[in-house]
């Protein structure tokens, strides 16, 4: 048996034609669509990149207990156990969080890895001085604009050189057995950075300032004017996904990988471009379903099944599905579900799920209904980090954010370790000036306000999602003080 995995970031499901939209050019995912399951009420569990990688690994959610960092040393990794149980596991990837000190531990998970240079802030080629920046470049501005001089044709840009690494796999392989081939893109994150004849077909002339990198704000005045613009910009370089995914799909026919190979084609999050006048997936807002609902294709060749799925599924699925599909035991600390019975027959495997980020609002949905629960706590505290691996995206805890810190009892997932009990002064991300946390307590009705721009009260629904809140921390081991702060009665 084998199995691909075609990863994308920041992938809208609203953008794809598979999901009704009409103006995008997507004709892969659609010719994808007729050979796999497509599910309608797929959603994130941990935001943003790193934490939702994490559950790719580990079948389990990271944002109750721990902000973005490293694999653990306690995690189960599906693809180490795939290594570890005479399955091969290769990445390939340009997603270069990777490899900075808060994802530093995932790639030597696998049997093998491929690190393919360019993306984004990525410090990859040297430039000594200044360097004259054209606005709305974001923090990585610099190095942004270095790359770009690298990666100037299609064909040098690391989206392209990925894709080609991954067809060059499948020609040297295709005939082996026992194998996961993980292809991931850092694209269509932002910055959406295109060649010139890719936004040519949806916008022939554009005479505004250079403008493919929005911030994680709200869209200002002085941005308004460009909106339609950044989604051209975003349209484009989806076009060009699109287009390399089409060349997979040619090598899974050429070969006739259909018979013995699973596929799955995922994401991490959504974008917002525009919609509710905000940019991103800011940590100020409400996470709204253009960033958690998300787009989700499975082919499992044993039922050979296609067609929509209405089942509610997540990020954590995807590794007790892998490890089922290889004959694999499924750890006790994966909470995901095995999806093999829900693609074939539509089976569910729950009713409600949980997803937020690491000290913002915690939220719930049943696919039908979408609750938010803002802190109860104004000041958002109590809040910890719980690790082994004290690391923030780019740099190591700074020794000042661990003078307090205490040991932890261990919790059940843990292989009975005590935790590093941190601080998180990261939560500052989520307050004002005032110290106090900018959010609302929400509900929507999905499928009567599926743009949920006008929330509605119902005592009862509300009641309902605070006991399935609970239900689902109980399963997870919540630290208590998660409780406290979201105003939530433990027992």
């Amino acid at each position: 048996m084998k199995a691909i995995m075609i990863m994308y970031d920041s992938l809208n499901r609203h953008m794809l034609a598979p999901y009704g939209c009409e103006w995008t050019k997507t004709p892969n995912f659609e010719r994808l669509a007729e050979r796999c399951v497509t599910f309608d009420k797929c959603y994130v569990g941990s935001l943003p990149c790193m934490p939702a990688r994490r559950e790719i690994h580990t079948g389990r959610y990271n944002f109750l207990h721990r902000n973005w960092g490293p694999m653990e040393p306690y995690d189960d990794s599906m693809p180490e156990i795939l290594k570890r149980n005479g399955v091969y596991s290769h990445l390939i990837s340009d997603h270069y969080h990777y490899w900075e000190d808060g994802g530093c531990t995932y790639h030597n998970r696998y049997s093998s890895w491929e690190n393919v240079r360019g993306q984004e802030g990525d410090p990859w080629k040297g430039c000594v001085g200044d360097k004259v920046l054209p606005p709305h470049i974001g923090q990585c501005g610099k190095q942004d604009m270095v790359n770009r001089e690298y990666t100037d044709t299609e064909d040098r840009m690391a989206q392209s050189v990925t894709f080609r690494a991954g067809v060059e796999f499948l020609e040297r392989n295709h005939g082996a057995d026992n194998w996961f081939l993980q292809v991931e893109t850092f694209d269509p994150h932002e910055p959406f950075y295109v060649q010139d004849e890719d936004l040519m077909g949806f916008e022939t002339e554009y005479d505004g300032p250079l403008f493919d990198w929005p911030g994680y704000h709200r869209v200002t005045e002085e941005e308004r004017p460009y909106v339609q613009h950044v989604r051209n910009k975003y349209a484009a370089l989806l076009q060009m996904c699109d287009r390399n995914l089409g060349k997979i799909l040619d090598k899974m026919d050429e070969y006739n990988l259909w018979e013995d190979t699973m596929l799955i084609v995922n994401t991490d999050h959504g974008f917002m471009l525009g919609e509710h006048d905000w940019w991103a997936k800011s940590n100020e807002i409400n996470f709204y379903e253009e960033i958690v609902h998300t787009p989700l294709f499975i082919y499992d060749p044993r039922s050979r099944a296609a067609g929509r799925c209405e089942c509610l599924v997540q990020t954590i699925d995807l590794a007790p599905t892998l490890l089922e599909f290889f004959g694999l035991p499924v750890p006790g600390d994966m909470l995901g579900h095995v999806l093999k019975d829900t693609i074939a027959e539509g089976k569910p495997v729950r009713e409600t799920c949980l997803y937020g980020t690491c000290g913002a609002q915690i939220s719930c949905t049943d696919g039908h209904y979408a609750y938010v629960l803002a802190p109860a706590i104004k000041t958002n505290e109590p809040l910890y980090n719980y690790t082994l691996m004290p690391t923030h995206m780019r740099e190591m805890f700074p020794p000042k954010e661990l003078q307090e810190l205490e040991l932890s009892e261990p919790f059940s997932f843990t292989k009975g370790c005590r935790l590093l009990k941190i601080k998180n002064v990261e939560k500052r991300e989520y307050t004002n000036d005032l110290g106090e946390h900018p959010y609302k307590t929400l509900l929507f009705d999905l499928e009567k306000d599926p743009k949920e721009s006008e929330p509605i009260s119902n005592p009862e629904v509300e009641e309902y999602f605070r006991k399935e809140m609970v239900r689902i921390m109980k399963e997870n081991d919540a630290p208590k003080e998660q409780y406290e702060r979201m105003g939530l009665e433990a027992e």
